[in-house]
């Protein structure tokens, strides 16, 4: 049975973010699949990495909790908004703090290379934008991505990771979402 993990990287739970992380968890449990979700809003940690990884700030009991459900996972579903052409700040901190040296990767000594500790899962990033996904990629260079999927998740040695645009979010009326939606809960029903 594949293992899917929905993480929620957005701050507040009004948000059509959290109607799009419902919809794919309603889908992939209709495909008999086991399903986790993590809400990074409801978890009590400092999104802080204070000293870098020069020093080693433990982690909270919920970031220990997250981080046992990232590794048991096959397949990692991040939902979140772009917020200035980047992540919700919480969702940056959750990454700092648990993506870790000797965690999530691990540099080689004496080596410009390091091992891809999170091999074998596979993710999807479903985003919300205030912009049509096309104009974003092209005149913005999709930057959100390119740090969620190629500088974290494949660093880390997940792959493949497949992107969703959902947008314009802003000025969607209630039969656009509802596409949105029915289309989320089709990616989860093929886990995707």
């Amino acid at each position: 049975m594949k293992n899917i993990l929905i993480i929620n990287g957005h701050p507040n739970s009004k948000s059509f973010n959290f109607a799009i992380a419902d919809a794919y968890e309603k889908g992939a449990l209709q495909s008999q699949t086991s399903v986790e979700t993590i809400t990074i809003a409801d978890l009590k940690f400092n999104p802080n990495l204070q000293f870098g990884y020069q020093k080693r700030t433990e982690l909270e009991p919920d970031l220990l909790e997250a981080w046992k459900k990232i590794q048991k996972a096959d397949h990692l579903v991040w939902v979140h908004p772009v917020w200035w052409g980047g992540l919700p700040a919480i969702t940056k901190g959750f990454i700092d703090r648990l993506f870790l040296p000797g965690m999530a990767f691990q540099y080689k000594e004496n080596s410009v290379w390091w091992d891809k500790l999170l091999k074998g899962k596979t993710a999807h990033i479903i985003t919300t934008l205030d912009q049509p996904g096309w104009y974003y990629r092209l005149f913005y260079g999709r930057p959100s991505v390119n740090q969620l999927k190629k500088s974290t998740l494949e660093f880390c040695g997940v792959k493949p990771v497949k992107v969703t645009y959902i947008g314009i979010v802003k000025s969607a009326n209630e039969l656009q979402r509802a596409k949105w939606l029915q289309k989320v809960y089709d990616l989860g029903v093929k886990n995707r």
